[in-house]
């Protein structure tokens, strides 16, 4: 029987079906934006909870024409925090027909882990570090090469950090500093090695890849195993803070439903590889959704 897996996220909800030998049947992407205005109120807006339960309904009718009655179901950062979550979660419960479980930060880092470690069998026995940028929160995983040696869940994310700074398109220069100082403050506290490689996950960095790539059609193989150096990643970053939201739009390779705040979330890849001084970073098409696919498959 195929498996199907849904995350639900702060700016996108997935939908992942996979059949008995773990080979992808369909692999979806939407845009809900939960996380949107979240950072200021606390609270998801009437709009944002429409358009993701209609999502729900789109993604309940895909997994019953695949034979799918019941789906692993998680919520992440925008369900974590807004004061009426239950607002989405009971419906959306009734439309899957499946529970949702909110998982904490820590489970989601360690999910986004699992999943690179398994579709990178050869970084074992060697140090790296898994960075997976959402909407309203990153995760940040250190790894020996062998187990995880450290596991974090930060409050920055690619809709929070646009929302709380980038105010102007394109935005100012001013805006920039902030943005940048907000997260050199947020990772200064963390533990983390040094000159290790960075592999990140989510929809920052694949279409980062997609970008780099010039890719014409989102490509999930193409992007998997492609590398970059900081230096590459400030120069595509100096890119999107001087481009409006329009021009970022024509970008070759960029998802259009991402460029008003994809200069968010790349400041932040951006930030961590000067942070830890990495030599480069490798993007992958798999996180949290894979992690949980995986997981299961184990039990």
């Amino acid at each position: 029987m195929p498996t199907a897996v849904i995350d639900i996220g702060t700016n996108t909800l997935l939908l992942l079906i996979l059949d008995g030998e773990q080979r992808p049947m369909v692999d979806l992407c939407r845009f809900g934006r939960l996380g949107k205005g979240l950072d200021a109120s606390g609270r998801i807006s009437t709009e944002s909870i429409e358009a993701s339960l209609e999502i729900c309904r789109e993604y309940r009718r895909v997994m019953s024409d695949m034979g799918v009655a019941v789906p692993i179901v998680v919520g992440t950062q925008a369900l974590r925090e807004a004061s009426n979550s239950g607002d989405f979660t009971g419906p959306a419960r009734e439309i899957l027909g499946a529970p949702i479980e909110v998982i904490a930060g820590e489970r989601e880092a360690h999910l986004a882990f699992l999943s690179v470690a398994r579709t990178f069998p050869d970084l074992v026995k060697a140090p790296y570090v898994v960075v997976d940028v959402g909407g309203g929160s990153t995760e940040i995983i250190a790894s020996d090469g062998v187990k995880i040696t450290s596991a974090v869940s930060v409050p920055i994310g690619a809709v929070r950090l646009t929302e709380r700074h980038l105010k102007h398109d394109p935005p100012t220069a001013d805006e920039a500093r902030a943005l940048f100082a907000d997260i050199d403050a947020r990772l200064a506290p963390l533990e983390l090695p040094t000159g290790v490689p960075v592999v990140a996950t989510a929809g920052t960095a694949t279409t980062l890849a997609a970008m780099a790539l010039r890719l014409g059609t989102y490509d999930p193989v193409a992007v998997t195993g492609h590398r970059l150096e900081a230096m590459a990643i400030d120069a595509q970053l100096a890119r999107l803070l001087t481009a409006n939201v329009a021009a970022r739009r024509a970008i070759k390779g960029m998802e259009p439903q991402r460029a008003d705040v994809i200069a968010g979330g790349v400041a932040i890849l951006s930030r961590v590889m000067h942070r830890l001084d990495s030599p480069v970073m490798i993007t992958a098409d798999r996180g949290v959704r894979w992690g949980l696919a995986f997981e299961r498959a184990a039990t």
